[in-house]
């Protein structure tokens, strides 16, 4: 079992930035492929990127290609998600997930508001 805890969280006005921080812990952090979603009221969950389990590679959804930075540090069993010049359109509850072969896990997702 990997448990995952999301924090970093808030209210931000528009153009403003935040880093979210996803924590694991249970078991070795590092062989896991790990992603960001995202869910605003009344849609469904999005991807927003994900990065590989050594941080050469990333990918990111359309809608924040430019602005979302993924980033880990194994040594921290920690995985970022700094977002710049946020829009009101990117309020939602963000999630990291972990991935490794059939199995994934999900943290219990983190409040992101921007106000215009």
């Amino acid at each position: 079992q990997v448990q995952l805890k999301e924090s970093g969280g808030g209210l931000v006005q528009a153009g403003g930035s935040l880093r979210l921080s996803c924590a694991a812990s249970g078991r070795p952090f590092s062989p896991y492929f790990m992603s960001w979603f995202r869910q605003a009221p009344g849609k469904e969950r999005e991807i927003v990127g994900n990065i590989n389990w050594s941080g050469s590679v990333t990918w990111y959804a359309d809608s924040v290609k430019g602005r979302f930075t993924i980033s880990r540090d194994n040594a921290e069993n920690t995985v970022y998600l700094q977002m710049n010049r946020l829009k009101p359109e990117d309020t939602a509850v963000y999630y990291c997930k972990a991935t490794l072969k059939y199995t994934a896990y999900w943290g219990q997702g983190t409040q992101v508001t921007v106000s215009s």
